[in-house]
């Protein structure tokens, strides 16, 4: 997958519910999400991705090792994401502290309807169940799985800042 690919995937992933909590600092987080993705060859079906998103504890990485995202469960085109990330991304300091994410539980399912109703059916049904665990992101079909790591690398870029503060004040920083 090219640059270009990656971007037209970054530029039209749409979060639409992030998960409430943070990536804990002393322990794995789990999340649940459901990517949403308009299918290109068929007029008003939509594919449903529901899986579970696991971040293991932040460690803090060697300087060899600083950037390197680990992920298990996802395919090859995440992972040329995640190394493009790594070349490229300028604001993305926060990896040297090794996130490693694991996706599980993959579940796939194909309804009629137009995207941005199913969409906010989602976000409606997450809200309505109290589930303060899921995300729920719209998604390009075929780059999905690159849709759900710039998720897990957003959620983990809003819990590095509280991950270094509990790590500094158990003196570890």
């Amino acid at each position: 997958m090219d640059r270009d690919s990656f971007l037209y995937a970054l530029e039209n992933t749409r979060t639409h519910l992030e998960p409430a909590s943070l990536i804990e600092t002393f322990g794995s987080t789990a999340f649940d999400f459901v990517l949403i993705s308009e299918l290109m060859d068929e007029v008003n079906r939509v594919r449903l991705r529901r899986g579970t998103l696991q971040a293991e504890r932040p460690r803090i990485m060697s300087p060899g090792n600083y950037a390197r995202i680990m992920l298990e469960g996802f395919g090859e085109k995440a992972r040329e994401f995640a190394d493009w990330l790594e070349e490229n991304g300028e604001d993305l300091k926060f990896l040297r502290y090794g996130f490693q994410f694991t996706k599980s539980n993959l579940q796939e399912e194909i309804v009629s309807g137009q995207l941005d109703k199913v969409v906010a059916e989602a976000v409606n049904r997450a809200r309505d169940e109290g589930e303060t665990r899921r995300a729920v992101v719209e998604s390009v079909d075929d780059a999905w799985e690159v849709s759900l790591l710039k998720l897990a690398v957003d959620t983990a870029r809003r819990s590095a800042g509280g991950n270094m503060e509990e790590w500094k004040r158990r003196g570890l920083l």
